[in-house]
């Protein structure tokens, strides 16, 4: 295990190194989350000087976005093989040296390959270990103070070490977990979600600047928004914490997504500069409780042991998204000449996402009440109590892990998973 970390057999610590541990977490994530977006500021820089349209030049921020989750299993394995440590000090190298190397660019195609996909593979090594890292020094703050300002641009997540009497199995990449429903269900509402949440953030300076809104004043609203936005993740963050709203998040990240949903939604037609200035503080609230939220439903609903595979596997499922949602909008301003469309194409997605999240999670709580009322359930129970399946107590199930909440309620059967202990030994 790497000097500063926590060592093998101690929890975290709460506290202590693990407070340098989150600062480092806080500046990794917000260049994650901030690059793709800070790109736009130069779009119509971009679109005179390589003679390009909105959609060529929004390809950018979208290779970016997509390498950034894209290569969410790639960094699963990396992270379970080597560890966070060296994969964070090989993409923070990869992600220097993509955006000097764009500085050289002379065609939108070096730009892509340079502050595209070197850049992006870049922060995507930096990003999700640093999620994984901070779950090894903080378990009593989660989700609220240490996650909270960690999630100002990014998010922060707990990861408990696997008990010590269980020796853990090395699995890279545990795609198993596609096969649980709350998991299933939060890949949906991710994937929608991706096609329209960071539409409006990539293309709201050319909206503000075809508005007559002047470049510095236009450049500014984006910092609007990062500014409310580092707000908002930390009180969310607090707020989910509360005993008697925890076990309701998934509703509270529905909430979130509809509410940037009917942000976008609401603010279509805002042309003059206190109209936009409003828009940037409403999605700021918004994007960042999401941002808030996110993972912390995800970490309910498939358990710490399977996150890293989890999280990865989300990721990918975004990075289509992502490619698919500013491109397509930078078309359509292309072709119509008008944003009002972009908006409300947004809105409604991230508000789809939303609604479906509440209603699949509610449907999910009512079969996992009404499973075991069947006929014969409590005579089979008390013979599983009698009389163990052999092959119950040799091979643990790959869908139950060592305690964490299952979301169909109840504890679990021990698993000897290991992909968060692996990576708290190598760090």
């Amino acid at each position: 295990m790497g000097a500063g970390g926590p060592r093998r057999g101690e929890g975290p610590p709460d506290g202590g190194w693990g407070w340098v541990v989150l600062g480092a977490c806080f500046v990794v994530t917000g260049f994650a989350y901030g690059f793709p977006k800070a790109v736009s500021v130069f779009f119509r820089a971009l679109m005179r000087d390589f003679g390009a349209g909105y959609s060529d030049t929004a390809w950018v921020s979208s290779i970016m976005l997509a390498m950034l989750y894209g290569t969410g299993p790639v960094s699963s394995i990396l992270v379970t093989r080597f560890g966070c440590r060296p994969v964070m000090l090989v993409g923070g190298l990869l992600a220097s040296a993509g955006m000097i190397l764009a500085s050289f660019a002379t065609r939108l195609l070096e730009l892509y390959l340079t502050a595209g996909v070197l850049t992006g593979l870049g922060l995507a090594l930096n990003f999700q270990p640093s999620l994984i890292m901070l779950g090894l020094y903080f378990e009593r703050r989660r989700p609220g103070d240490a996650p909270g300002e960690a999630e100002a641009d990014g998010a922060g997540l707990q990861l408990r070490e696997a008990p010590p009497r269980a020796r853990p199995r090395r699995r890279l990449l545990d795609v198993a977990v596609c096969t649980d429903r709350a998991f299933a269900v939060y890949a949906v509402t991710k994937f929608l979600m991706a096609l329209g949440l960071f539409v409006p953030a990539i293309l709201l300076v050319n909206y503000a600047k075809d508005a007559g809104v002047p470049d510095t004043d236009a450049a500014f609203l984006l910092s609007i928004v990062g500014f409310v936005d580092i707000v908002a993740r930390p009180a969310c963050g607090a707020l989910a914490g509360l005993a008697r709203l925890r076990p309701h998040v998934p509703y509270l990240f529905s909430l979130a997504l509809l509410a940037n949903g009917l942000t976008d939604l609401s603010s279509a037609r805002a042309r003059s500069y206190g109209a936009l200035v409003a828009f940037c503080v409403a999605f700021g609230l918004s994007y960042g409780m999401v941002g808030a939220l996110q993972f912390e439903v995800l970490m309910a609903a498939v358990g710490a042991p399977r996150f890293p595979s989890a999280l990865g596997l989300v990721l990918l499922l975004e990075a289509v998204a992502v490619l698919i949602g500013p491109p397509s909008a930078g078309r359509l301003v292309d072709a119509l000449k008008n944003y009002e469309v972009i908006f409300y194409l947004a809105g409604s997605e991230v508000a789809l996402a939303g609604v479906f999240m509440a209603v699949a999670t509610n449907c999910c709580l009512r079969c996992a009440k009404a499973a075991p009322s069947g006929p014969g359930t409590e005579d089979a129970e008390a013979e599983g109590d009698s009389e163990p399946l052999p092959a119950v107590e040799e091979e643990p199930s790959n869908l139950e892990t060592p305690g964490e909440l299952s979301p169909r309620g109840g504890p679990m059967e021990p698993e000897v998973e290991a992909g968060p202990r692996l990576a708290a030994e190598s760090v």
